[in-house]
């Protein structure tokens, strides 16, 4: 099994899809006709149209109150991710995992999903100090 895609409500469309395109360099492509008529944007990484945003009118829409807590990406190379984020001033915490050669960082959405992100294999685990 693997995640296929991700779906995230939200009520700023636009500084969403700003955040994820340049945030993890995916792109918009157009989604398939028979969805137009939703306000949303489907982003793709590579052929895959990873993360799908759906625009939201807020709390009373009758859309049930249960969410998912988070979604995670498995990416490479830690440190310039990290780095990255640092300059663009996106507040992360980091999770180091030794036993499963693993380091996490954890950020959030402009209007607030939580983001984890995955990194796995020794070249992730180089004494780089944790916040």
């Amino acid at each position: 099994m693997h995640l296929d895609y991700v779906t995230i409500r939200t009520r700023n469309l636009a500084a969403t899809r700003a955040f994820f395109i340049e945030v993890f360099g995916l792109e918009e492509r157009p989604r398939p006709q028979e969805i137009q008529r939703i306000p949303g944007h489907w982003l793709y990484a590579g052929d895959a149209p990873i993360v799908h945003l759906i625009g939201s009118r807020g709390p009373n829409t009758g859309i049930c109150p249960e969410a998912w807590d988070h979604v995670a990406f498995r990416l490479n190379d830690y440190a310039r991710f990290r780095a990255s984020l640092a300059q663009k001033g996106i507040r992360y915490s980091t999770m180091d995992l030794p036993e499963l050669n693993e380091r996490r960082l954890f950020f959030r959405a402009p209007c607030g999903p939580l983001i984890e992100t995955v990194f796995r294999g020794n070249a992730c685990l180089t004494g780089e100090e944790n916040d």
